[in-house]
Protein backbone atom coordinates (compact mmCIF):
# COMPACT_ATOMS: atom_id res chain seq x y z
CA UNK A 1 0.00 0.00 0.00
CA UNK A 2 1.44 3.43 -1.00
CA UNK A 3 1.69 6.22 1.29
CA UNK A 4 -0.90 8.83 0.94
CA UNK A 5 -0.32 11.88 -0.56
CA UNK A 6 0.16 14.37 2.44
CA UNK A 7 -1.22 18.03 1.96
CA UNK A 8 -1.18 21.45 3.51
CA UNK A 9 -3.93 23.93 3.32
CA UNK A 10 -3.28 27.47 3.40
CA UNK A 11 -6.26 29.92 3.09
CA UNK A 12 -7.23 33.01 5.68
CA UNK A 13 -10.76 31.90 5.50
CA UNK A 14 -11.80 28.80 8.02
CA UNK A 15 -14.70 27.94 6.45
CA UNK A 16 -13.16 27.02 3.01
CA UNK A 17 -9.95 25.16 4.57
CA UNK A 18 -12.40 22.88 6.74
CA UNK A 19 -14.71 22.30 3.68
CA UNK A 20 -11.38 21.11 2.11
CA UNK A 21 -10.05 19.01 4.59
CA UNK A 22 -13.26 17.20 5.60
CA UNK A 23 -13.86 16.36 1.60
CA UNK A 24 -10.06 15.11 1.37
CA UNK A 25 -10.35 13.05 4.68
CA UNK A 26 -13.23 11.43 3.22
CA UNK A 27 -10.46 9.99 0.34
CA UNK A 28 -7.94 7.22 1.46
CA UNK A 29 -5.02 9.03 -0.78
CA UNK A 30 -4.74 12.01 0.83
CA UNK A 31 -3.62 13.00 4.73
CA UNK A 32 -4.29 16.46 5.31
CA UNK A 33 -1.26 17.35 8.00
CA UNK A 34 -1.45 20.68 8.56
CA UNK A 35 -3.58 23.97 7.97
CA UNK A 36 -2.36 28.02 8.08
CA UNK A 37 -4.38 31.25 7.60
CA UNK A 38 -1.11 33.42 6.34
CA UNK A 39 2.04 33.11 4.29
CA UNK A 40 4.56 33.52 7.39
CA UNK A 41 2.83 30.23 8.99
CA UNK A 42 2.68 28.39 6.21
CA UNK A 43 6.16 28.74 5.74
CA UNK A 44 6.94 27.63 8.87
CA UNK A 45 4.57 24.61 8.94
CA UNK A 46 5.91 23.41 5.46
CA UNK A 47 9.40 23.54 6.76
CA UNK A 48 8.55 21.83 9.53
CA UNK A 49 6.14 19.20 7.88
CA UNK A 50 8.00 18.68 4.38
CA UNK A 51 3.98 18.00 2.56
CA UNK A 52 3.95 16.71 -1.26
CA UNK A 53 1.35 19.38 -2.10
CA UNK A 54 0.20 22.65 -0.55
CA UNK A 55 -3.41 23.57 -1.63
CA UNK A 56 -3.03 27.94 -1.37
CA UNK A 57 -5.28 30.88 -1.73
CA UNK A 58 -3.88 33.99 -3.74
CA UNK A 59 -4.93 36.67 -1.31
CA UNK A 60 -4.22 36.74 2.15
CA UNK A 61 -3.20 39.04 4.96
CA UNK A 62 0.19 39.60 5.40
CA UNK A 63 2.83 38.17 3.22
CA UNK A 64 1.19 38.14 -0.14
CA UNK A 65 0.53 34.71 -2.06
CA UNK A 66 3.27 35.09 -4.44
CA UNK A 67 6.25 35.81 -1.66
CA UNK A 68 4.30 32.74 -0.08
CA UNK A 69 5.06 30.43 -3.19
CA UNK A 70 8.75 31.73 -3.15
CA UNK A 71 9.02 31.15 0.45
CA UNK A 72 7.35 27.80 0.07
CA UNK A 73 10.31 27.02 -2.75
CA UNK A 74 13.09 27.84 -0.79
CA UNK A 75 12.04 25.54 2.55
CA UNK A 76 10.83 22.82 0.41
CA UNK A 77 11.65 22.35 -3.30
CA UNK A 78 10.10 19.14 -3.35
CA UNK A 79 6.91 20.38 -2.15
CA UNK A 80 4.29 20.98 -5.29
CA UNK A 81 2.17 24.32 -5.05
CA UNK A 82 -1.26 24.22 -6.17
CA UNK A 83 -3.30 27.46 -6.25
CA UNK A 84 -6.65 27.84 -5.35
CA UNK A 85 -8.24 30.96 -5.46
CA UNK A 86 -11.08 33.45 -7.05
CA UNK A 87 -8.54 35.61 -9.03
CA UNK A 88 -8.02 35.23 -12.73
CA UNK A 89 -6.32 38.10 -13.75
CA UNK A 90 -2.76 38.57 -15.53
CA UNK A 91 -1.80 40.24 -12.51
CA UNK A 92 -2.36 37.09 -10.30
CA UNK A 93 -1.86 33.91 -13.02
CA UNK A 94 1.84 35.07 -14.58
CA UNK A 95 3.82 35.51 -10.84
CA UNK A 96 2.29 32.89 -9.03
CA UNK A 97 3.30 30.32 -11.86
CA UNK A 98 6.66 32.12 -11.90
CA UNK A 99 7.05 32.08 -8.38
CA UNK A 100 6.82 27.99 -9.26
CA UNK A 101 3.61 27.20 -8.53
CA UNK A 102 2.57 24.07 -10.83
CA UNK A 103 -0.96 24.80 -11.35
CA UNK A 104 -3.58 27.52 -11.08
CA UNK A 105 -7.43 26.41 -10.54
CA UNK A 106 -10.34 28.51 -9.53
CA UNK A 107 -12.74 28.20 -6.30
CA UNK A 108 -15.57 27.58 -8.45
CA UNK A 109 -13.61 24.04 -9.79
CA UNK A 110 -15.94 20.94 -8.83
CA UNK A 111 -14.16 18.93 -6.10
CA UNK A 112 -13.56 15.86 -8.14
CA UNK A 113 -11.76 18.27 -10.13
CA UNK A 114 -9.63 19.54 -7.46
CA UNK A 115 -8.75 16.15 -6.65
CA UNK A 116 -7.42 15.31 -9.90
CA UNK A 117 -5.54 18.83 -9.49
CA UNK A 118 -3.87 17.40 -6.56
CA UNK A 119 -2.93 13.78 -8.28
CA UNK A 120 -1.56 15.55 -11.73
CA UNK A 121 0.45 18.32 -9.08
CA UNK A 122 2.43 15.04 -7.13
CA UNK A 123 3.46 14.00 -10.28
CA UNK A 124 4.69 16.46 -11.61
CA UNK A 125 1.64 17.41 -14.36
CA UNK A 126 -0.02 21.28 -14.90
CA UNK A 127 -3.56 21.77 -14.63
CA UNK A 128 -4.75 25.34 -15.18
CA UNK A 129 -8.08 26.86 -15.20
CA UNK A 130 -9.51 26.85 -18.47
CA UNK A 131 -10.28 30.57 -17.73
CA UNK A 132 -6.68 30.76 -16.91
CA UNK A 133 -5.54 28.93 -19.48
CA UNK A 134 -6.70 31.27 -21.95
CA UNK A 135 -5.41 33.85 -19.99
CA UNK A 136 -2.30 32.01 -20.82
CA UNK A 137 -2.72 31.41 -24.85
CA UNK A 138 -3.79 34.96 -25.18
CA UNK A 139 -0.50 36.56 -23.38
CA UNK A 140 1.58 33.68 -25.35
CA UNK A 141 0.01 35.06 -28.76
CA UNK A 142 -0.19 38.61 -28.09
CA UNK A 143 -3.35 37.90 -28.69
CA UNK A 144 -5.13 40.56 -25.64
CA UNK A 145 -4.94 43.55 -27.13
CA UNK A 146 -7.71 45.34 -24.52
CA UNK A 147 -5.43 44.75 -21.77
CA UNK A 148 -2.00 44.92 -20.75
CA UNK A 149 -1.21 44.48 -17.87
CA UNK A 150 2.06 42.51 -18.30
CA UNK A 151 3.23 45.70 -20.27
CA UNK A 152 1.92 48.73 -17.65
CA UNK A 153 3.83 47.23 -14.90
CA UNK A 154 7.40 48.91 -16.74
CA UNK A 155 8.03 52.64 -16.11
CA UNK A 156 8.68 55.00 -19.06
CA UNK A 157 12.08 53.77 -18.66
CA UNK A 158 11.99 50.09 -18.89
CA UNK A 159 9.94 51.10 -21.60
CA UNK A 160 12.34 52.90 -23.70
CA UNK A 161 14.95 50.08 -22.43
CA UNK A 162 12.67 47.84 -24.41
CA UNK A 163 12.16 49.72 -27.33
CA UNK A 164 15.57 49.83 -27.70
CA UNK A 165 16.23 46.32 -27.07
CA UNK A 166 13.75 45.14 -29.66
CA UNK A 167 15.84 47.36 -31.82
CA UNK A 168 18.73 45.72 -31.49
CA UNK A 169 21.14 47.41 -29.03
CA UNK A 170 23.35 46.15 -26.96
CA UNK A 171 23.36 47.07 -23.43
CA UNK A 172 26.79 49.32 -23.89
CA UNK A 173 24.32 50.85 -26.82
CA UNK A 174 21.55 51.38 -24.73
CA UNK A 175 23.62 53.10 -22.11
CA UNK A 176 24.97 55.15 -24.60
CA UNK A 177 21.70 56.62 -25.87
CA UNK A 178 19.98 56.68 -22.81
CA UNK A 179 23.27 58.55 -21.15
CA UNK A 180 22.98 56.35 -18.29
CA UNK A 181 25.67 53.47 -17.05
CA UNK A 182 25.81 49.81 -18.02
CA UNK A 183 24.67 48.42 -14.79
CA UNK A 184 21.99 50.42 -14.82
CA UNK A 185 21.29 49.23 -18.26
CA UNK A 186 21.59 45.61 -17.17
CA UNK A 187 19.11 46.82 -14.25
CA UNK A 188 16.36 47.93 -16.19
CA UNK A 189 16.53 44.60 -18.62
CA UNK A 190 16.29 42.42 -15.24
CA UNK A 191 13.72 44.21 -13.92
CA UNK A 192 11.69 44.14 -18.00
CA UNK A 193 12.42 40.39 -17.82
CA UNK A 194 10.63 40.17 -14.81
CA UNK A 195 7.88 41.77 -15.24
CA UNK A 196 6.91 40.12 -18.32
CA UNK A 197 8.08 36.74 -17.14
CA UNK A 198 10.32 35.56 -20.26
CA UNK A 199 13.49 34.26 -20.21
CA UNK A 200 15.92 36.64 -22.19
CA UNK A 201 16.02 39.77 -23.92
CA UNK A 202 14.86 38.13 -27.49
CA UNK A 203 11.37 37.30 -26.06
CA UNK A 204 11.65 40.82 -24.60
CA UNK A 205 11.63 42.00 -28.28
CA UNK A 206 9.56 39.92 -29.63
CA UNK A 207 6.56 40.90 -27.19
CA UNK A 208 7.62 44.19 -27.90
CA UNK A 209 7.25 43.94 -31.98
CA UNK A 210 4.33 41.82 -31.50
CA UNK A 211 2.43 44.18 -29.24
CA UNK A 212 3.33 47.79 -31.29
CA UNK A 213 5.77 48.98 -28.86
CA UNK A 214 8.56 49.33 -31.28
CA UNK A 215 7.78 50.17 -34.87
CA UNK A 216 9.84 49.67 -38.26
CA UNK A 217 10.61 53.32 -37.84
CA UNK A 218 12.72 52.24 -34.79
CA UNK A 219 12.92 54.35 -31.57
CA UNK A 220 12.32 58.11 -31.58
Amino acid sequence: MTNPISIILVDDHEVVRNGVRAYLETLKEFQVVGEAACGDDAIRLISEKVPDVVLLDLIMPGMDGVDTIRGIKQVSPRTQVVVLTSYHEDANIFPALKAGAISYILKDMKMDKLVEALNRAVQGEVTLHPRVAVRVLQNIRGENPEAEPLFTELTDRETDVLKLIASGLTNCQIAEKLVISENTVKGHVSNILSKLHMADRTQAAVYAWQRGIVHREGFS
